[in-house]
């Protein structure tokens, strides 16, 4: 009878583990492996977006951690590791998004000071904006519940960062957005066994990078929101050479309108230059693309309406055609 109730409580004991397991491991599924020229061309093809993207340039001019996290143990000299990792972070998101065109600003000391190695000077493009953000909260909790025989401890993460765009030429900022993230762990026992979960330093990773995520999302919605355009290289006759290809989804076949720019007017009410609506002079359709990366990929296209002066495209560009 004894031998009996022990084994009655060795299969409830190992029942109740089962039912309160806090950590599940999805199911490894298996792949057939893929050469090593079908992996690139995946990844090509993923490159190549499915509409016309006007990838704005922007960079990352300040990126700092206004916590109190962090400021007892920073080992670098610029005395901010957390805001670092924001940036670098931020900066990874940006161009994996294939949505902008991303420029060094951080440590473009070190960029200049490799030029002048090599015996030139680094060709610095400007920018049409700059990201300035900061942590702006992040803490930590640990929570638990105790039972009969049993207990959990839950170890929470969470993160908050602001980021804003100026203009670059004016100072303007003209958009805000806010990123939260969180990241959790648990861990628990019954009657003695179970798992113990030590402190995780690597939800503090993960917290910040879900809360870099989100802004991310912000941003990119900020983008879309403006008009696709680019300018026009060249004029050749019945040929125009215009910037942009496979990598702002330009493909063979599409046809856009060549527009004239408006007149600039400054605004006495706002200080600000005001581009007055530009008017249709023409249309294009692409016939061939050229180039292997976004900063020397463009287009070659036949005029199919309209003209563009030879010689002086100043003040013309191509932009999509109303519908």
């Amino acid at each position: 009878m004894v031998l009996f109730n022990k084994s009655l409580i060795s299969a409830g004991i190992v029942l109740l583990l089962s039912a309160c397991a806090t950590t599940t491991t999805p199911p490894v599924a298996v792949e057939a492996s893929a050469s090593r020229s079908a992996q690139q061309a995946a990844q090509q093809a993923a490159a190549i977006p499915d509409a016309k993207v006007f990838k704005r340039k922007v960079a990352i001019g300040r990126f700092s951690n206004e916590t109190r996290y962090g400021r007892t143990f920073q080992t670098d000299a610029s005395l901010d590791p957390l805001g670092k990792q924001a940036s670098d972070m931020l900066a990874t998101k940006l161009v994996g998004s294939n949505k902008f065109l991303v420029f060094e600003r951080q440590d473009i000391g070190k960029l200049t000071d490799e030029a002048a190695r090599n015996g030139a000077a680094a060709q610095l493009i400007g920018v049409d904006a700059l990201i300035l953000g900061s942590v702006t909260e992040f803490g930590r909790s640990t929570t638990g519940k105790s039972g009969f025989l049993s207990s959990t401890k839950v170890q929470t993460a969470r993160a908050k960062v602001e980021v804003r765009l100026a203009d670059a030429r004016t100072g303007h900022i003209f958009f805000t957005a806010s990123g939260v993230g969180q990241a959790n762990t648990e861990s628990g026992e019954i009657a003695g066994y179970g798992s113990k979960a030590d402190y995780d330093s690597t939800l503090n990773d993960r917290a910040i990078a879900a809360a870099i995520s989100d802004v991310q999302n912000a941003l990119i919605s900020k983008l879309e929101e403006r008009q696709w355009r680019t300018d026009i290289l060249k004029t050749d006759g019945k040929q125009v050479f215009m910037s942009g290809g496979a990598k702002q989804g330009i493909k063979t076949g599409d046809t856009f309108a060549i527009m004239r720019e408006g007149d600039k007017i400054k605004s006495a009410q706002t200080g600000f230059q005001i581009t007055l609506p530009g008017t249709a002079v023409g249309s294009v359709r692409v016939v061939s693309l050229f180039g292997d990366a976004e900063s020397n990929e463009g287009a070659v296209a036949e005029i199919i309406s309209g003209s563009v002066p030879s010689g002086n495209n100043a003040g013309y560009f191509i932009t999509e055609q109303k519908k």
